[in-house]
């Protein structure tokens, strides 16, 4: 039945509405590539999809006007109590989050579209088309949404590493994912045989689909290591659009397969991206894994016995005022600690003191991708002092001091230097060139790859132990009493 729109406007205004929110989609798209514009792009993306739901409910009569009123209010409630309330340190929860409810609601969506089609039907005759989209959007859409609770739950320390073995693990999923497909088989190729009522018909299939897409979701990736949801996260957000624009097909819903597209294919780039960062294959990601073994707490005794030199802030303070150049390089550990304000701070006060200071981002520090350069950005950092690491790596020769706060792997100089290390070939960070390097760490703990840092035992490498956001305040604090 159409809706309100429909009754005064040609069809064609349908499709228009639709190709300019796709403009803007495209146009959001393009300016969050920088972070100079991302807002104003974040800003043009959320206008589209504005656009474009509020003429979909206008123009088809899916819901009476005060349901459809009350949703939109209790979701944009919802929404901007989240955007409000959840602290930055906590966005890859959140984005993990807002990636496994889109997978959802594509898979409910796709599920509802298959019923409302049957429409109580003697005998429903499914076009292929619809079945077979409405299966793929079902399967990806539930492996979507569960695996992204997982990667949730693994970022927030909710949810550990599966006890599963490999070999079980694996089977497993082969297991589940060869029922989703036969599921689904069954749903494009004989809809009309499996009964005349729609309980007893076809429609089960699509929900013994769900069911078997989530729980393959869900050991997709409970086996994966935490530190690897950088890139987890990027592949989910992949398939949420993909799983979009699947369903924008069993709608017939333009503006839907054009948002769908753009997220699948930006994600898909962005995971090669992260993977490539990582010098790791996206199969190693996802069925391998980073971790040393009992060897290792030997090795480590090996590198860093006697080799070690603490430091205090006094001490780094002397440095910080005959330094000409410093670099700061963030990493979880500020992200945990909630340091970035204290970092901020800092970074202005040798700025002020003629200082040449900037940020080296590694694409992988943190916990998402842009991780570190939104939580700077919260902090007020000028996006001109930030580098990502082609451009600044080959300044740490002219480096006077390099401060590392809460990064390990990636700037741990094995990646260059030892072919049998599992981070072999993975570009890092060459702080190890600065001419003095500060590492902030609450110990030597090993990071996300399980193996030692032999930069912490550099003879130009001083440890100042302890929380990020103290030693940062210490170093501002010292830093103003001795420049005052």
């Amino acid at each position: 039945m159409p809706g309100i729109l429909a009754q005064y406007l040609p069809d064609a205004a349908l499709q228009l509405a639709y190709l300019i929110a796709g403009i803007l989609f495209i146009q959001g798209l393009r300016d969050m590539t920088h972070p100079r514009t991302a807002t104003r792009g974040n800003q043009i993306s959320a206008a589209g999809m504005f656009l474009a739901v509020v003429v979909t409910a206008l123009w088809f009569d899916i819901l009476s006007p005060l349901v459809l009123a009350a949703a939109l209010l209790i979701g944009g409630g919802i929404g901007a109590w989240l955007a409000v309330t959840v602290e930055t340190t906590e966005m890859p929860q959140l984005v993990g989050l807002f990636n496994g409810f889109g997978g959802g609601a594509s898979a409910l969506v796709a599920g509802a579209e298959l019923i409302d089609t049957f429409n109580g039907a003697s005998v429903a005759t499914l076009p292929v088309s619809l079945t077979a989209t409405a299966a793929i959007a079902g399967i990806i859409g539930s492996v979507t949404f569960w695996g992204s609770l997982v990667a949730a739950g693994k970022l927030h320390g909710l949810v550990g590493d599966s006890p599963v073995s490999t070999n079980v693990g694996h089977a497993i999923k082969v297991l589940f994912l060869g029922a989703a497909v036969v599921a689904g088989l069954i749903l494009v190729i004989q809809p009309e045989t499996l009964g005349d009522s729609p309980i007893a018909s076809w429609i089960p299939s699509y929900w013994v689909l769900v069911a078997a897409a989530s729980i393959l979701g869900i050991f997709l990736v409970v086996p994966i290591g935490g530190a690897d949801m950088p890139v987890v996260i990027a592949l989910l957000n992949s398939y949420s659009g993909l799983a979009a624009a699947t369903t924008g097909f069993v709608l017939g819903n333009t503006a839907l397969i054009i948002a769908g597209t753009l997220v699948g294919a930006s994600g898909l780039i962005l995971t090669v991206i992260m993977c490539e960062s990582m010098n790791r294959s996206l199969t190693n990601v996802l069925f391998g894994g980073l971790g040393g073994d009992d060897g290792e707490s030997e090795d480590m005794e090996d590198i860093y016995e006697g080799s070690i030199q603490e430091t205090s802030p006094e001490e780094v303070v002397m440095l910080l005022e005959t330094a000409d150049r410093v670099v700061v390089v963030p990493g979880y550990g500020m992200a945990v600690a909630q340091a970035q304000h204290a970092v901020a701070e800092l970074v202005e006060l040798l700025d002020e003191h003629g200082v040449d200071v900037e940020f080296g981002i590694h694409p992988v520090a943190g916990r998402m991708p842009g991780h570190m350069n939104a939580l700077l950005a919260e902090a007020d950092v000028p996006y001109d002092k930030m580098r990502e690491l082609e451009e600044v790596n080959p300044t740490f020769s002219q480096t006077d001091v390099a401060i590392v706060c809460g990064a390990n792997d990636v700037v741990n100089p094995r990646a260059n230097e030892d072919d049998g290390s599992p981070i072999s070939g993975m570009p890092v960070l060459n702080v190890a060139e600065a001419n003095t390097v500060i590492v902030n760490k609450r110990s030597l703990s090993p990071g996300f790859s399980g193996i030692p840092n032999p930069l912490f035992a550099r003879d130009n490498t001083s440890m100042l132990f302890g929380d990020a956001k103290e030693s940062m305040q210490d170093l501002v604090n010292d830093y103003k009493e001795a420049t005052n």
